[in-house]
């Protein structure tokens, strides 16, 4: 399928990504590498981080697929969602039932892990970040992300660095059946990571949105059914506003609140058992997706305003 030309032709993104070139890789490593790091400098402000399962997933899964699903309120939450840092930390909350740390991050803070000796150990583990300096510096490791062609792939130069960063070129418009989700499916095939941001588009005004279905075809028709993260974040658009002049700002409140993996196996299994259509299967997966993260929405405002004593 070709896309829409916007001026611009980007046809040559997915063949040259599918078949990379020894030079291309190299490059995609330095991208990858770069963006993680300055991100990783950027973001040193006091937030929240509900759990740190990601990185295990991402470290220990195997061959088995990931997708991490997020809402979307800034144009910086990839990277910036993947790259926090913990200057201090103290823990604040821990749940043994959920499986479930909550950590409060002050610049002027020392404190430590006051939790069980084993569970600190094991917290501590992650307690550099979503992800490791080895994943940044890894680009095999990273995620795949779809980002909206009509923004990002406008250019020559912006096509390249966005498609070295792991990035794939999505048409708003264009239906579940395109190159971009096609291409996704291949990844999860692979046992790979792809990130999808299914409001579809950034969110500036934070309403309540239909969740786009092309997230549910990839969970549908992936030869093995992905572990889903979803995630749920607060500030971002603080750090990275959606009005001129876009300027990245400082210290400001974040929250990131990763939920516990989802496997859709036994859904998947049902549904192809039931002969369901592929649009049933589509909305059924999206929908449940949708509900996940709505009462992830509500848990993490509620640590947001805890912690932060923000005035609802």
């Amino acid at each position: 399928m070709s896309y829409e030309k916007m001026g611009y032709d980007i046809d040559w993104i997915l063949p040259r990504v599918r078949s990379p070139t020894r030079l291309w890789r190299i490059a995609s490593s330095i991208t990858v590498a770069a963006v993680g790091l300055f991100s990783k400098i950027l973001i040193r402000q006091r937030y929240i981080i509900g759990t740190s399962s990601l990185g295990r997933w991402i470290r220990g899964r195997g061959n088995v697929p990931l997708i991490t699903v997020s809402n979307h309120h800034s144009c910086f939450d990839d990277p910036g969602i993947w790259v926090v840092i913990l200057n201090a930390l103290k823990v604040v909350e821990f749940s043994n039932s959920h499986d479930k740390v909550v950590y409060e991050v002050s610049k002027l803070s020392n404190e430590t892990c006051d939790v069980a000796p084993d569970l600190a150990t094991l917290r501590r583990r992650d307690l550099g970040g979503t992800l490791k300096l080895r994943h940044l510096l890894n680009p095999f490791v990273m995620r795949w992300s779809l980002a909206a062609h009509d923004i990002c792939f406008t250019c020559s130069q912006h096509s390249i660095f966005f498609s070295l960063g792991k990035c794939i070129p999505v048409v708003r418009g264009a239906g579940v059946y395109q190159a971009a989700v096609d291409f996704c499916i291949e990844q999860l095939a692979k046992g790979g990571w792809v990130h999808v941001f299914p409001e579809g588009k950034v969110n500036m005004t934070k309403e309540h949105m239909r969740l786009k279905w092309g997230v549910g075809r990839m969970i549908f028709e992936s030869p093995v059914t992905p572990v889903i993260i979803p995630i749920w974040h607060i500030g971002m658009d603080d750090v990275l506003p959606n009005e001129p002049p876009y300027v990245l700002k400082f210290r400001k409140n974040l929250t990131f609140n990763y939920g516990d993996p989802i496997d859709l196996t036994e859904m998947v299994r049902t549904l192809r058992e039931r002969k369901a259509t592929d649009v049933e299967a589509r909305k059924e997966i999206t929908d449940f997706l949708q509900d996940t993260l709505l009462k992830l929405k509500v848990e993490t405002e509620e640590l947001h305003v805890r912690h932060f004593k923000v005035k609802s």
